[in-house]
C-alpha cells in the first residue's frame, strides 16, 4: 500500500503534508483536534539532513506551546552509511533527535509512531521507538539488526541464532516479535480514522504516566522478555 493511501485512511479529514526527499511533515484533523505529522517515507536512509529536519520540526511544535499531538511516520532502512555522515558524527545527531522526542514527551504532548514500511536500527531507535507508543501495520518490517549482522557482532553462528529465534523474541526480527517484547503497543491489520484518535485520547487521560517506560511490563505479560523486570529490580536494589 502506498504512503498516500495509508495516510488518507488514517487521516481522512483536512490532511495536508509535504514530502521533501524522504522527509514528511504536515497536519490533519481528527476527532480530538489537530495533529502534526512528522517522519520519513520510502525506506529512508536517515542522514544528517533528515535527522535535523525531524528534530527542527519537533522543536518548532514544542515552541508553539499548544501541546499539539504528534504522529511520527516511520519508514526507514536505518541510518545512512556514508563516510561523510559518520565523519559529521551522525550518532551525535541521532542523540540530539532522540533528546528532542524526549523533550516532546516531557512537555506532555501526546505522541505516537506508526511503522508504515520498514523500521530498522538507529533510524527507528532515534525517533520512532522514543515515542510514547509505537503502532505498526501488519505487513511492516521491524528489526534492529538482521541475523547475519547479529552473528558478526555476537560471534554466534547464524544457524544458532535462527535456532534461538524460534523460542526467543529477542533474537528474532519481525513485527510480531517486537510486539511480544513490548516495543510495539499494537499491530493494526485494518486502518481507519478512529485508531489515531483513540490512541491520543488514551494518552491525554494519563499523559504523565507515559513519562515512565512501561514496555518491559508488557514484554513480561506477552512472554517476550521473561527476565527483564527481575534484572531491573536486582540492579535497583543493589
Amino acid at each position: 500500500m502506498q504512503t498516500e493511501d495509508i495516510l488518507k485512511q488514517l487521516f481522512p479529514h483536512d490532511l495536508r503534508y509535504d514530502i521533501h526527499g524522504h522527509f514528511i511533515c504536515g497536519s490533519a484533523q481528527t476527532a480530538v483536534g489537530k495533529v502534526r505529522i512528522v517522519g520519513t517515507v520510502d525506506s529512508a536512509a536517515i542522514n544528517q539532513q533528515i535527522a535535523m529536519q525531524i528534530a527542527a520540526e519537533i522543536l518548532d511544535i514544542i515552541a508553539e506551546d499548544a501541546k499539539t499531538p504528534v504522529v511520527f511516520i516511520v519508514d526507514t532502512q536505518g541510518q545512512a552509511l556514508s563516510r561523510s555522515d559518520e565523519l559529521l558524527c551522525l550518532n551525535r545527531t541521532f542523540a540530539h533527535l532522540a533528546s528532542c522526542v524526549d523533550l516532546l514527551r516531557r512537555k506532555q504532548h501526546p505522541n505516537l509512531a506508526i511503522v508504515l514500511g520498514e523500521a530498522v536500527s538507529g533510524g527507528f531507535l532515534s525517533y520512532g521507538l522514543m515515542s510514547n507508543q509505537v503502532f505498526a501495520l501488519e505487513n511492516s518490517q521491524v528489526k534492529v539488526m538482521d541475523l547475519n549482522a547479529m552473528a558478526r557482532v555476537t560471534k554466534i553462528s547464524v544457524e544458532r541464532l535462527k535456532e534461538l529465534s524460534q523460542s526467543s523474541a529477542i533474537f528474532a526480527p519481525g513485527v510480531e516479535n517486537f510486539y511480544k517484547m513490548g516495543a510495539i503497543a499494537a499491530i493494526w491489520p485494518v486502518l481507519n480514522e478512529h485508531l489515531i484518535a483513540e490512541a491520543i485520547t488514551q494518552q491525554q487521560a494519563h499523559i504523565t504516566g507515559y513519562l515512565d517506560d512501561e514496555r518491559r511490563f508488557n514484554a513480561q505479560q506477552r512472554q517476550g522478555r521473561l527476565l527483564c523486570n527481575d534484572i531491573v529490580q536486582a540492579v535497583l536494589s543493589a
